[in-house]
């Protein structure tokens, strides 16, 4: 895989969430910057994970939400209009849990037809530590802070807020396995 990915990724991703989604455009930045910081502990797939990073919320973009559940609609524009590589996509539409939201929003089968969950679990943890330790305005926080300003944002009753209540114990043992690895790296 060669370094143009990212670059691609983050033209697409600009195009789609600059103008009318702003501010989930800084997040959708934040978290590849969060992606480039990993190139030591996903080797060879940096290109893809910031790739991924860039792109996982690009189906929030007004004209890509077809079903309303963004994994999904970001996945299939993708796939559909870009011809993406087929990690990028899976990375995307799976992103930070998706299958429980899916499950939430009764599509979880649709998902996982669709877009099989990636094999290599670094690559998975690693762009849930991304998304989930970087903020909605694309600045750096911890995992438990940013797991209590989604439930905040969309109420704890909410799909999004029992989605993330669910999530929580996978979000938090994904971003420990990253901590981890990035704790192990030689300074």
């Amino acid at each position: 895989m060669n370094r143009s990915m990212a670059k691609w990724a983050c033209s697409v991703a600009e195009v789609e969430l600059r103008e009318s989604l702003p501010r989930r455009w800084a997040h959708s930045q934040g978290v590849g910057r969060r992606a480039g910081e990993l190139a030591e502990v996903v080797g060879d797939e940096a290109d893809l994970l910031i790739a991924a990073a860039v792109l996982h919320d690009v189906g929030y973009a007004p004209r890509l939400a077809i079903t309303g559940f963004h994994p999904l609609d970001g996945a299939r524009f993708l796939r559909g209009i870009h011809a993406a590589d087929e990690q990028l996509v899976r990375l995307v539409a799976n992103h930070s849990c998706a299958l429980l939201e899916a499950e939430e929003r009764g599509l979880r089968e649709v998902l996982e037809e669709e877009f099989p969950l990636v094999d290599d679990q670094r690559l998975v943890d690693a762009v849930v530590y991304c998304d989930m330790t970087t903020t909605p305005d694309g600045k750096v926080t911890t995992v438990d802070a940013r797991l209590a300003e989604i439930t905040g944002r969309y109420g704890s009753d909410s799909l999004v807020g029992r989605f993330i209540r669910r999530a929580s114990p996978d979000i938090l043992a994904a971003v420990g396995r990253v901590e981890a690895a990035l704790a192990a790296q030689p300074r």
